[in-house]
């Protein structure tokens, strides 16, 4: 660890440290599924459907609003998400025969290119996109984005209540770092936020599981994994909680 001349340790230097861009409003295609800046006009019709099919609204538990009554308040909504630059949202769309159509939405968001971190949110998978390859490509995706502009540290954070969120940001790599209490009141109740994140250190063995388990090499016939992307993220994380 470095010192001061006095004895004091200090952060160890970043050479050639120069803050990263934000992310461009471009399209992100994988091999299971497309992420496309969300655009109201193109995808609310398709991404209220497949909200539909969440009958008992258990999706948006932790969300920070309630299931929308009407597709037009809906698409009022994601019209004033899709304005903004932070949150920075997208549609995540799946194969539907010769086309796409949008399944879900994530965004980056708290962008801090001076400090080089970068966060994941907002996440709201439909029926159609739980428990799905191209559900875990998305992910994977938007880190892999991330990293490439020059991040250093990527970010997750939920309901420390959130258990599924919790379990799928180790399933994903995340690190746990902590729970920050009485962090947001939402939906007139507390909110003790749980904190994961990942760094570029941790990086390059991150992608390589990624990669691997996304090869379709990893499934059988019927779509089942050979190997648990779990177990090939693991052993990178540093803490877990």
């Amino acid at each position: 660890m470095p010192l001061t001349r006095d004895g004091d340790p200090i952060g160890e230097l970043v050479p050639g440290w120069t803050p990263p861009p934000r992310p461009e409003r471009a399209s992100i295609v994988g091999r299971y599924c497309r992420l496309e800046p969300l655009d109201p006009q193109a995808h609310a019709r398709e991404l209220w459907e497949a909200n539909a099919l969440d009958a008992t609204g258990r999706n948006w538990t932790y969300l920070g609003s309630e299931p929308f009554k009407t597709f037009e308040e809906y698409q009022a909504w994601l019209a004033k998400m899709a304005a903004g630059i932070d949150p920075f949202f997208y549609a995540l769309l799946i194969p539907d025969g010769d086309a796409y159509r949008a399944a879900g939405v994530a965004s980056y968001l708290r962008i801090a290119p001076e400090a080089g971190s970068i966060e994941v949110g907002h996440i709201n998978f439909s029926p159609l996109l739980q428990r799905t390859r191209a559900a875990t490509e998305a992910m994977y995706l938007m880190m892999r984005y991330a990293f490439d502009l020059g991040y250093r540290r990527y970010e997750w954070k939920c309901d420390a209540l959130n258990a599924p969120s919790r379990n799928a940001a180790q399933r994903f790599g995340f690190s746990y770092e902590g729970v920050f209490r009485q962090a947001l009141v939402y939906k007139g109740r507390n909110r003790d936020t749980a904190w994961y994140a990942m760094i570029d250190k941790e990086w390059l063995r991150l992608r390589a599981a990624y990669e691997k388990w996304l090869d379709p090499s990893n499934f059988d016939a019927e779509g089942r994994q050979r190997v648990a992307l779990k177990r090939l993220t693991s052993p990178i994380l540093v803490a877990r909680g």
